[in-house]
C-alpha cells in the first residue's frame, strides 16, 4: 500500500516537473488559455490574494542566502533600483502624460498609466526571473524594498497627478502589504527549516511547475472580457495592445540602460522587474471602481508581462553566457549554471 501511495504521489510531481521544464513557453501559453477559457477567470478571481501570497512564499523559500548577504553588503544597486521604480518611474510617467495632454485627450488611459506607474513591481517577478535563469535574488530584495514604500509613494503621486479622480487608503494598503510580505517570509523560513535548502534546489523543476500553475490565477482573473471586447472594438483593442507593449519595452530598455554598469544579466533582471507592475494591487486598493478603458488597458498589459519571458529568452541566454559580477564587483557564475 505504501509503495502504491508513493507511486501515486510521484505522478503529480513528475507532471509538475514536466510543466516546470516548459518554462517561458508555459507562461506564454497561459495567456492563450486565459483567452480561450474566460469562465475560469470568474472562478479564480477570488483567489488572487492567496496566489500572490503563495508566489512570494516560493520566492522567499528559494532565495540564495549568500547572494542576499552580498547585495546587503553593497546596497547601492538595491537602493538605486528602489528609487528608480518607486519615485522616478511614476514622476516621469506623470510629467510625460501631462506634457502630451493625455489627461485631457484620454482621462481613462491617463488614469490607467498612472496606476501602472505608481504600482510596485509584480509579486511574480522573482518567479519569472528565475524561470529565465536571471538573478531572482536581486529582484526579490528590490521587490521587498520598493513594495514597502508603496503605501507612501502611491497615494502621493496619485494625488499630485490624478487628484480627486482616485482615492487610495495608505493605511489599509500598508497593512495588507505588511501582512502578505511578513507572512510569506515566515512561511518560507519554516519550509526552509523543515525541508532544507538542498532539497529545495534538487526539486527546482516541480517548484517551477507550481509557480506556473499559480501564475495562471493572475491571467485568468483579468482576461475574461478581452475576446468579446476585441470582437466589439477591434481597432481600439489593437491600438491599446500595441501601446501596452510599447510602455513595457520603454520601461525595460530604460532600466537596462540605467543599470548597465552592474552587468547585462542583472540589468535585464531589474528591467524585467520594473516593467512588470502590480496593477492588480492597485485594483484592490481602488476597490475595482475604475472606468471601462482603464480595465481594458490593465487586461491588455498582461500580454507583454507574460509573453516577454518567452520573447526575451534568447536575449537572456546570450546575456547569461557573458561574465557577470556580484554586488561586491567579483565575477560569479550565472544563475543558470549553478
Amino acid at each position: 500500500m505504501t509503495i502504491g501511495v508513493l507511486r501515486g504521489a510521484a505522478l503529480p510531481v513528475k507532471g509538475l516537473a514536466w510543466l516546470g521544464r516548459q518554462g517561458t513557453r508555459a507562461i506564454a501559453a497561459l495567456v492563450i488559455l486565459g483567452l480561450l477559457v474566460p469562465p475560469l477567470g470568474d472562478i479564480l478571481r477570488p483567489f488572487v490574494t492567496e496566489a500572490i501570497f503563495a508566489l512570494l512564499c516560493i520566492s522567499f523559500m528559494r532565495v540564495d542566502v549568500a547572494q542576499v548577504r552580498a547585495n546587503l553588503r553593497q546596497p547601492g544597486t538595491v537602493l538605486a533600483a528602489t528609487v528608480w521604480t518607486t519615485l522616478a518611474v511614476p514622476a516621469l510617467a506623470g510629467l510625460g502624460c501631462l506634457a502630451v495632454g493625455l489627461d485631457v485627450r484620454s482621462p481613462d488611459l491617463f488614469l490607467a498609466l498612472m496606476l501602472q506607474a505608481v504600482a510596485s513591481p509584480m509579486m511574480a517577478s522573482p518567479a519569472l526571473a528565475a524561470l529565465m535563469g536571471l538573478d531572482a535574488t536581486l529582484v526579490l530584495i528590490t521587490l521587498v524594498t520598493s513594495t514597502a514604500l508603496i503605501p507612501f509613494t502611491a497615494p502621493l503621486f496619485a494625488y499630485l497627478f490624478v487628484g480627486s479622480a482616485m482615492t487610495l487608503s495608505p493605511l489599509a494598503l500598508g497593512l495588507k502589504l505588511s501582512a502578505i510580505l511578513g507572512g510569506s517570509l515566515l512561511v518560507a523560513a519554516i519550509i526552509r527549516k523543515l525541508v532544507g535548502a538542498d532539497a529545495i534546489r534538487r526539486h527546482k523543476e516541480p517548484i517551477d511547475g507550481v509557480n506556473i500553475l499559480i501564475l495562471y490565477v493572475f491571467v485568468a482573473a483579468v482576461m475574461g472580457n478581452v475576446v468579446s471586447s476585441f470582437i466589439a472594438r477591434p481597432l481600439l483593442m489593437i491600438a491599446l495592445t500595441l501601446f501596452a507593449f510599447a510602455v513595457f519595452l520603454v520601461l525595460l530598455v530604460a532600466t537596462m540602460l540605467l543599470f548597465r554598469k552592474i552587468g547585462a544579466g542583472r540589468a535585464l533582471a531589474l528591467g524585467l522587474m520594473v516593467s512588470q507592475r502590480n496593477m492588480g494591487l492597485m485594483l484592490a486598493a481602488t476597490d475595482g471602481v475604475l472606468p471601462g478603458a482603464t480595465w481594458l488597458y490593465f487586461a491588455l498589459s498582461q500580454f507583454p508581462i507574460y509573453l516577454a519571458p518567452q520573447l526575451l529568452k534568447p536575449i537572456a541566454r546570450r546575456v547569461l553566457a557573458r561574465p557577470s559580477f556580484d554586488a561586491a564587483g567579483e565575477p560569479v557564475s550565472s544563475p543558470a549554471n549553478r
